[in-house]
């Protein structure tokens, strides 16, 4: 097994498409079907942003997921202090590989950037409905402190 950071836009575009089916199940009104073509611009446009790392998962040569992580600065303003932050935007296990340890890899790999960045916080969020995400990431330490919540007029 292997970790490598990629700038290969066409494979992430590949693998979002289990996340992306799994969002579009979940929550229909919100999420598009997956459309190789439209998500492999998407990351073509988006994967030379310095502040973006894409982690590539393999095991003999075959890719087993990725994650896209994103070196945060939040700026000090009159109601917050600076801080940084590491963000998790996307991580993502092809399905038959889910219960092997992969994402668990992936995260280890994060925390690891992240203190080598001398940064302290790890961040992310999933969609409410996703009780796998919720399980995974509570497993890795990870603690609610702040929610968001609407209403449908």
């Amino acid at each position: 097994m292997k970790i490598t950071t990629t700038k290969n836009y066409e494979l992430i575009a590949k693998l979002n498409k289990g996340v992306q089916d799994i969002h579009v199940k979940e929550y229909p009104e919100y999420f598009k079907e997956y459309d190789y073509e439209s998500i492999k611009d998407f990351y073509k446009a988006n994967i030379e942003n310095e502040n973006c790392v894409f982690l590539l998962i393999e095991e003999e040569n075959e890719p087993k997921g990725y994650a896209w992580i994103e070196h945060k600065h939040y700026k000090e303003n009159p109601f917050k202090k600076a801080y940084q932050s590491i963000i998790v935007h996307q991580l993502n296990i092809i399905e038959f590989h889910r219960a092997k340890g992969y994402g668990s890899y992936l995260m280890n790999e994060i925390y690891l950037i992240a203190e080598q960045k001398g940064i302290s916080k790890v961040e992310l969020d999933y969609w409410a409905n996703n009780s796998l995400a919720q399980k995974f990431y509570r497993k890795h330490g990870f603690t609610l402190y702040r929610e968001y919540v609407f209403k449908e007029i």
